[in-house]
């Protein structure tokens, strides 16, 4: 058989299944709701110009019976609760199902986007919109919002929000300039968000206001103070400047019959922040990983429970916006620093917003903050970059198990260095998921060309902003005196694995000897 007519028959083959289960979609629609008018909604049409909505994906193995008793089962406990939940369900979704789509169906036209380019009327609007107005011209896939999007889903079957709802963005605009950079027309250098997401109301004003499309933003930036008690600590003691432009008095307190207080108010930190929201490239994420974009792809929609099938049906779609956390980014001093030179830059990256006695990632953050306010007072500026990966990213459920399984598994003297990876790696299967490779596009995106002082001692860090381009002059650790006591523990095993240090070596033989407190001593 040539393969011209092989192919044909393979085309046969599917069309012929297409129908199959789209007679079997419909008669279980008409099963659940007997007598019930066809969908009202317009659904993109396939392949004989059937509604691809109807299309009921179901393996080989699937029986119709099984379906049916399901059916029935739920159609035997009939109350009106369930009737008006039906009803809703209908109003909020007159359309049958739509599993997924794919690129040559009739009615599909993603939007233009070219990933890159240096003219954003030319790059194109991510859209992953499913509202009517952007179904069919979506150039994305997942949800805004990011792991927050289940939020909204909620808000939406509780009938709070109303789902055609777009946003008005007509009254906001970035207080702080973000200008472009070389950097946001490499396709090879931002890869993990949109460089232009903070000013989509201004430049895709046209696509939102004539085109009708649902482009939202994915960076917001704004102004904010900072308050840390630890701050007040270290400004109270005389170690930091109250200099009225970076670091200001906090107002007065107030007593509870409302007259000022003469307490201690401790001081303010002036911050510019950007909080911004993961957009992928797939083909730029891929590479970054040194892996194939079909195996990305593969790897995502197998590991996330099959949540987006079109991740393996839409290869023309290269965005995806992944339901994981943000970024959160905080600029002491003047932001158009970051991309000068001559000017000395403070970088912290980290993810820790509270502390433990355990973990030094609280003391390095405040550690950090005081050296990019210090940076910034000798006319410099100070950068603190917050990923939402708590928990080395293995979740916090996974990282609290192996912290009790190193201090449970210790019975004489608690947690000890020489494990402290140990009970990670056998609960997680690896010691560290924050792969730090998509880490430095933040960095690239604010025009960053080089470090003067980095706060960190992890190498994966250091190595992954200087393969990116960015020279790093200077490296240093948490001070010693600010290590709490049972954070020994995970110094000297860091040390040991090959974190950067300032100090002396540790050997396998110095890790025995580090030994934290025994599971008892946490009961007070």
């Amino acid at each position: 058989m040539s393969s011209d007519a092989l192919l044909t028959q393979i085309l046969a083959q599917l069309s012929a299944l297409q129908v199959s289960q789209q007679t079997l979609q419909a008669k279980l629609d008409a099963f659940i709701t007997p007598g019930s008018p066809p969908s009202h909604g317009t659904p993109i049409t396939g392949h004989h110009d059937s509604p691809i909505s109807s299309t009921l994906l179901l393996s080989p193995s699937s029986s119709l019976s099984k379906v049916h008793l399901a059916s029935a089962s739920q159609a035997s406990t009939p109350s009106d609760h369930s009737q008006t939940d039906k009803e809703r369900e209908k109003a909020l979704y007159p359309g049958r199902i739509l599993l997924t789509t794919h690129p040559d169906q009739h009615g599909i036209k993603p939007f233009p986007l070219q990933w890159g380019a240096p003219d954003p009327s030319v790059r194109g609007p991510v859209i992953c919109s499913r509202l009517p107005s952007s179904v069919k011209q979506r150039n994305a896939l997942g949800a805004h919002s990011g792991s927050y999007s289940i939020y909204r889903a909620l808000a939406i079957a509780m009938g709070t929000l109303n789902p055609t709802h777009k946003p008005d963005y007509s009254m906001t605009e970035p207080p702080v300039p973000i200008p472009p950079q070389p950097a946001w027309s490499d396709p090879h250098k931002i890869v993990s968000f949109d460089p232009w997401g903070h000013l989509v109301p201004q430049i895709f004003r046209k696509e939102v206001d004539e085109l009708g499309l649902d482009v939202r933003p994915s960076i917001a930036v704004t102004k904010a103070h900072i308050k840390l008690s630890e701050i007040d600590e270290t400004a109270r003691k005389g170690e930091l400047e109250v200099d009225g432009k970076i670091v200001l008095a906090t107002r007065p307190l107030r007593n509870v019959d409302g007259t000022e207080s003469d307490a201690y108010s401790g001081v303010e930190i002036t911050t510019s922040k950007a909080a911004v929201e993961p957009v992928w490239y797939l083909p730029g994420v891929a590479e970054r990983f040194g892996i194939s974009e079909s195996l990305l792809r593969r790897a995502l929609f197998e590991d996330t429970g099959g949540m987006y099938p079109e991740l393996i049906t839409r290869p023309d779609i290269k965005v995806f916006l992944p339901p994981i956390g943000n970024l959160t980014v905080y600029i002491f001093g003047n932001p158009a620093f970051l991309s000068d030179e001559s000017k000395e830059l403070t970088l912290r990256n980290g993810s820790d917003v509270f502390g433990s006695d355990i973990c030094t990632c609280k003391p390095y953050l405040v550690y950090a903050i005081e050296e990019c306010i210090r940076c910034a007072q000798r006319g410099g500026v100070g950068l603190v970059v917050y990923f939402r990966k708590e928990g080395r990213a293995l979740g916090e459920a996974h990282n609290t198990s192996s912290g009790t399984w190193s201090i449970i598994s210790v019975n004489a003297g608690g947690d000890s260095a020489d494990k402290y990876f140990k009970s990670t790696e056998l609960i997680a299967g690896v010691k560290d998921m924050r792969f730090q490779a998509l880490m430095p596009d933040v960095l690239h995106w604010l025009g960053i060309r080089k470090i003067d002082n980095m706060v960190s001692m992890s190498d994966m860090k250091y190595n992954a902003i200087v393969q990116s381009g960015i020279p790093i002059l200077k490296r240093y650790d948490l001070p010693e005196h600010l290590i709490p006591p049972d954070s020994r523990v995970e110094i000297d095993a860091k040390i040991a694995a090959g974190y950067f240090t300032s100090g002396k070596a540790i050997t396998e033989q110095d890790l025995v000897k580090t030994v934290g407190r025994t599971w008892e001593e946490t009961e007070h």
